[in-house]
């Protein structure tokens, strides 16, 4: 059953569903809807092993409201940090980080956003701009039609043979 409109005006957005926007809308839709078929899969399992290897000094997976960190620095200003398997996907990456810092800074918490790929050995800073901002306002709208609406068909991408979603959306037909 679908959640009604109230439920859906209130919903809490997260960084995983902004991350999703950009990858997929089908696979938004099924995460928002519980539908959720990555926990055994390899791509997961590798990232997790890649999270968990990486940067063994740092509390992993702070969690903060609405909010699953990889690590925290603490400064000047707060640092987010996530690590992420490849660099694939650096705008989905990139706008995760962006929805954190938004939500510290609605809570009055000042910080900044590091993205780490440790399998290239790339660093990207965020200090989002107020364009970063508004636009990710308009994504946050869109994630609530999305999953308001009805299931999205999947559009084939070429990173859909390694998604967890892959058999759901195309019955493992290549």
């Amino acid at each position: 059953m679908l959640p009604d409109a109230d439920d859906i005006e209130s919903m809490r957005i997260t960084g995983v569903m902004i991350s999703y926007y950009f990858i997929c809308h089908t696979k938004l839709w099924l995460f928002a809807h519980n539908i959720s078929l990555e926990r055994e899969h390899e791509n997961v399992k590798i990232g997790r092993e890649i999270h968990k290897s990486s940067y063994k000094r740092e509390k992993k997976e702070v969690e903060l409201p609405g909010m699953k960190v990889d690590f925290i620095r603490k400064g000047e200003v707060l640092e987010i940090h996530e690590v992420k398997k490849s660099n694939k996907m650096v705008y989905a990456d990139r706008f995760q980080v962006i929805y954190y810092i938004h939500e510290l800074r609605r809570r009055g918490v000042m910080a900044r956003g590091i993205i780490h790929y440790p399998t290239t050995k790339e660093t990207l800073h965020l200090d989002p701009t107020e364009d970063d901002f508004s636009r990710l306002e308009g994504i946050m709208d869109e994630i609530k039609e999305i999953v308001n609406g009805d299931f999205p068909m999947p559009k084939r991408k070429k990173i859909c043979p390694k998604c967890a979603y892959y058999e759901f959306c195309f019955g493992g037909v290549g």
